[in-house]
């Protein structure tokens, strides 16, 4: 006899993933700092939690790499090196253009919708002079390229450095670049280049801007470095 055909249903989110995206997004908003403690105990008070979520919650971050966990010391959010954000702009380089590449072949009309969404929220945002918002719609631009390429392995390798992206934007380069045009010009820029199909020079003006961007963060990590007080010794 057959044994009976086994259903698994749908859970509801638990505690601890509720609090893990709260915190995603917070991180992401600039709502703690690059390298800014995250106190457990005034979490958990906050959110109406016991700390056990509040822990559980950290380490699913810790392994998207927007937390790190210190034994005894506590948890922080992240702070990358020069190394790291080199590293991560040179990924950049070389998926994204790709990633566009397959996206107007696979789905064109909807990611050139997507892409003037973007646009028309940074260009809302720059007026707004708000630069969270800025940020958001920038994450949402380069993301429209790999949720549209049809590619799921192009896709799962972006969404491990995807959240450190976003926040390093936010964080770096949204605060800047919602007051000065040359990045919201680049981005208008690349959605001509997908629209018209010119991969070749998308893929030089990507480049171009990843590593502007490089260069940025590095400027913006060296001038929080020589702002940061002077811890005592003796």
């Amino acid at each position: 006899m057959q044994s009976p055909t086994r259903f698994k249903i749908d859970t509801p989110k638990s505690l601890a993933a509720i609090v893990a995206q709260r915190l995603r997004e917070a991180i992401i908003d600039g709502e703690f700092g690059l390298g800014a403690m995250i106190p457990e105990e005034s979490l958990a008070e906050s959110f109406g939690v016991s700390r056990t979520p509040v822990r559980e919650a950290l380490n699913q971050l810790q392994l998207q790499g927007l937390v790190v966990i210190r034994p005894q010391r506590g948890s922080y959010v992240f702070e990358p090196s020069e190394a790291d954000i080199a590293a991560l702009c040179e990924f950049r380089c070389v998926v994204e253009p790709r990633a566009a590449e397959l996206a107007h072949g696979h789905d064109r009309d909807a990611t050139l919708v997507s892409l003037q969404s973007a646009i028309d929220e940074m260009e809302a945002a720059r007026s707004a002079r708000d630069p969270v918002r800025y940020g958001r719609a920038d994450t949402k631009l380069h993301e429209s390229f790999f949720e549209h390429c049809g590619n799921p392995y192009l896709q799962a390798a972006y969404a491990t450095a995807a959240t450190k992206i976003a926040t390093l934007r936010t964080h770096l380069s949204a605060p800047a670049d919602v007051l000065h045009p040359r990045g919201f010009e680049q981005h208008s820029g690349l959605l001509e280049l997908f629209r018209a199909g010119d991969f070749k020079a998308f893929e030089a003006l990507m480049r171009n801007h990843v590593t502007g961007t490089r260069d940025n963060y590095v400027n913006s990590l060296k001038g929080r470095a020589a702002t940061k007080p002077v811890t005592p010794t003796g």
